[in-house]
Order: structure tokens, then C-alpha cells, then sequence
């Protein structure tokens, strides 16, 4: 019995001397920047329609026939430029015919006034003939803004589009098809529509302080083709009321337009600068992760180097960084490089981020890459 319990220790122990050694367990690296205070910009990219400064449906005013169309269609026209020409003879004729009855009742007025300052005629009939002078006097007015009116003119300066009518077409009085449209497009606007909650959110950090309201009203635009427009606009207002269906504030920029390069209807991102956040915190956004519930987080180190986890709240994102609302201050360490080696409360070897070294060069047992050259 003795020998076969001898056998089988003897065994052990040469299964025992032919496995490999175990390897001690790496502390693994940590790469960390100090969390600091700093101004962050706050900027709202936000979507946008073109829209025209002024638009102007021509239409007549009197009723007759179009003689000839006195513009290019696409052209850029000027304020009072004629636009159309109607049949002006059946309003010349009428205005002449006012006019002679005009001056008949001028003539009349004016020897029923010499009649009364001699006391030829009665009062009332004086007053008949001066009435019936200023009733002609007004018939004429009629007439002759009717005539003019035959020649239509561009109310407002900007590019016309198409003719609807043309030559030897019958056009009425005030009727709902327009002749043509002129649109003002330079300067031109730009409507923006931003979420009610987030304008919330930014007065509310206004009226608390956190932020600073912005001084300027720039605004930037890019254009639906990826490309920044040449040109900065202004923002003009901001609506008082919310959408009911989409839950959005609708505001208002202006944008000059010399080129012509937007046209109405064009869809742009705008970029508005909100505001100023004076104790604003960034952190890298590969640093941040999310938890079973979706809620962001990070690793931090505590001041015996062990990786914690630390729950916080994101606001917008900034170039590559989040916005840090809560959870981080001044002077917290986030790792932010050895991610994927570090678990929560694992302790680990800290090192400045930008004095880590590469993953492949070599470096400190741990290190991510320490031994990638060696077999």
C-alpha cells in the first residue's frame, strides 16, 4: 500500500515540475488628466430654412387686356419698374371724359360764385354747383389712378419668377392667381427651430448664473452640401409662442446675399452662440461610458490609485468632449488612456495621459504594448 502511495507522489510531483511557472498579475496602467475649470463656449447647431426677406405677388388692380410683358422672367427688377402694360384705351377715354365734365363743373362753381356775391341767385344753388364741382373733381381722381393703373409696376426691389399670363390674356381686378412674384434675397432670412426644452434649459442657467448670456448675435450657417457660407448673419428675434406639434421655438436670423448663393426654401444648420459657461467642465468623450441603464460614466482615481467608478451628467457635445454638468469638479483625476484593461476598484499605476507611453513601445510592467515586440 505504502509503495503505491509512493508511486503516485512521485507522479505528482513530475506533472508538478513540467507545468509552467505561474506569471505574477500585471498592475495595469492608467493614463489620467486633471479635471480644470475653463469658459466653454456654448453653441446651439440647429436646423434652418431660407426663407425671403420680402415677397411681392403682383396682381391687378383693373380689369382688361395684358398688351405686352415688360420685364425678363428671373431678372433682378427695382421698385416701381413697369411690369405690364393693359389695354389703357377704354381708361384713357373714361379719364378724358371726367375731365371734360370736370371742367364744365369748375366753370359752373366759379360764375355760381360771382352770381351769389351779387346776389343774383339764391344760397342753395351755389352750393348745388359746388358740390357738383368737387363730385367731378373726385370722378377724375378715379379716372385717372385707373389709367395709371394700367401700366402695373414693381412694388418692391428683387428677382422676379415666372409669368403666369401673357400678352392678349384677360386679367380682372384684385383676382387670386398672381401675374408674377418678385422676392427680396438679399438680405435674406433664415427661420431656426430649437427645441423648448433647451431654451428652457439655457435661461434657466442664465438666470442661476452658471452661464453668461452672449454678447454677440453672430450666426453661421452651413450649407445643406456639408460647405460654411461666406458670410455671417444676424439674429434678429426670438418667437413668443411654442409650436403645439413639434414642441419647438421658431427664431429668426438675416443673412446678406450678394452672391444669390441661398435661394428660399434652401435647408441650412445654423450655428448660434448661446452663451458662455465660466465654470465649465470638458472630458474627453472616449472617457465616457455608459452603465446598464444608459446613464453616463467615468473611472477615476482615488488618492491610493485605485479606478473608481463615478456616475455624471452630460450636457451638449463639444467638438470631441462632453459637457460635464455634475459628478466631476476641479482637481479629479479621469483616466482617460488603459480603458480597456481597468475595471471599478482595481488598482492600478498612474501616469500622467501624455506621458504614457504608445501601445508597441515598450514601457513599465503593465503598460499597454510593455511586452507587443517580445515572443
Amino acid at each position: 500500500m505504502s509503495r503505491k502511495i509512493l508511486i503516485i507522489a512521485m507522479a505528482l510531483l513530475a506533472v508538478a515540475a513540467c507545468s509552467p511557472p505561474k506569471r505574477p498579475q500585471m498592475t495595469p496602467m492608467a493614463g489620467y488628466v486633471v479635471i480644470k475649470e475653463q469658459a466653454v463656449a456654448l453653441h446651439a447647431d440647429l436646423p434652418g430654412r431660407t426663407s425671403p426677406f420680402a415677397v411681392s405677388e403682383v396682381r391687378p388692380q383693373i380689369t382688361g387686356i395684358v398688351k405686352a410683358r415688360l420685364f425678363t422672367e428671373g431678372a433682378v427688377v427695382k421698385a416701381g419698374q413697369p411690369l405690364y402694360q393693359i389695354d389703357p384705351a377704354p381708361y384713357r377715354a373714361a379719364y378724358d371724359s371726367a375731365a371734360a365734365v370736370l371742367n364744365s363743373a369748375k366753370l359752373k362753381a366759379d360764375r355760381y360764385t360771382q352770381l351769389l356775391q351779387a346776389g343774383a341767385i339764391a344760397p342753395q344753388n351755389n352750393d348745388d354747383a359746388q358740390a357738383a364741382y368737387k363730385l367731378a373733381v373726385a370722378n377724375a381722381d378715379a379716372a385717372r389712378i385707373n389709367l395709371n393703373y394700367t401700366r402695373i409696376v414693381a412694388s418692391i426691389s428683387g428677382r422676379i419668377g415666372a409669368s403666369t399670363v401673357t400678352p392678349g390674356a384677360l386679367v380682372t381686378a384684385n383676382q387670386a392667381t398672381a401675374l408674377a412674384t418678385i422676392s427680396t434675397l438679399d438680405p435674406i432670412y433664415v427661420d431656426i427651430d430649437q427645441s423648448s426644452a433647451e431654451l428652457l434649459a439655457m435661461k434657466r442657467s442664465v438666470q442661476s448664473g452658471d452661464v453668461e448670456n452672449a454678447n454677440s448675435a453672430d450666426v453661421k450657417l452651413t450649407l445643406d452640401d456639408g460647405s460654411t457660407y461666406a458670410h455671417d448673419g444676424k439674429l434678429q428675434f426670438t418667437d413668443v409662442t411654442v409650436d403645439a406639434a413639434t414642441g419647438s421655438v421658431r427664431l429668426r436670423a438675416i443673412f446678406p446675399n450678394p452672391e444669390g448663393v441661398l435661394l428660399p426654401g434652401l435647408y441650412v444648420r445654423a450655428t448660434i452662440l448661446e452663451g458662455t459657461d465660466m465654470h465649465g467642465i470638458l472630458v474627453p468623450q472616449p472617457a465616457v461610458s455608459r452603465d446598464a441603464k444608459g446613464n453616463p460614466t467615468v473611472l477615476v482615481l482615488d488618492d491610493k490609485d485605485f479606478a473608481r467608478l463615478r456616475e455624471i451628467k452630460t450636457g451638449r457635445a463639444i467638438g470631441g468632449d462632453w459637457q460635464v454638468l455634475d459628478g466631476l469638479k476641479a482637481g479629479d483625476k479621469l483616466i482617460v488612456q488603459g480603458l480597456m484593461s481597468i475595471r471599478p476598484d482595481m488598482q492600478v499605476k498612474s501616469m500622467e495621459a501624455g506621458k504614457m507611453p504608445p501601445p508597441g513601445a515598450g514601457g513599465p510592467p503593465g503598460a499597454p504594448g510593455a511586452a507587443a515586440g517580445k515572443k
